[in-house]
């Protein structure tokens, strides 16, 4: 593999974490400063509080029935532009790939998580996820995908991503 293609992968990209992740607690050698940052009820970590329960984020599976313009990388991204701003996240990037003889994948990276999709246009399906955190509210772009694709048949099922998990991690409600 040449270093171009590591590239494409994402391998060997400077990320910045190095010293940062030691300065904010997150090495093994300094369990204090993570239960000092985890347990201050002022951090602003975007876990989401709701009914009593702490979880990391929502993530909605949404299956798109009976769909039109599955096989549109413009069109998709277009859903994925509106969702983000119905949403209230903040998009970082898009990345789609149109398939021969049909179909597309795609991903839009938010700082709030993703929303991605692969589609089977030849049947009118797409499958969506869409993972937020903090205050983006990710049932919003299930009437988005609604009117960008053309059909009323959109099927959804919730997760509660780090439901538990969070609790017992010790943050709290």
């Amino acid at each position: 593999m040449t270093d171009a293609n590591l590239f494409q992968l994402g391998i060997g990209l400077e990320t910045g974490a190095q010293e940062e992740d030691s300065a904010r607690g997150l090495c093994a050698a300094n369990t204090n400063a993570v239960a000092q940052d985890i347990f201050d009820e002022q951090r602003d970590d975007h876990f989401i509080r709701r009914d009593g329960a702490v979880f990391a984020g929502t993530h909605l599976i949404i299956e798109v029935v009976n769909g039109h313009g599955l096989d549109e990388e413009d069109r998709i991204q277009q859903a994925f532009r509106d969702s983000v701003d119905v949403c209230g996240a903040t998009l970082l990037h898009i990345h789609t790939h149109k398939f021969s003889p049909q179909g597309v994948s795609g991903v839009a990276v938010l700082a709030e998580s993703h929303i991605s999709v692969h589609t089977w246009p030849e049947i009118g399906y797409g499958a969506f996820d869409v993972f937020m955190c903090g205050d983006a509210d990710p049932w919003k772009a299930v009437e988005v995908l609604k009117a960008a694709f053309g059909t009323q048949d959109v099927r959804v099922k919730e997760l509660l991503r780090g439901d538990g998990v969070v609790s017992e991690a010790g943050v709290a409600a």
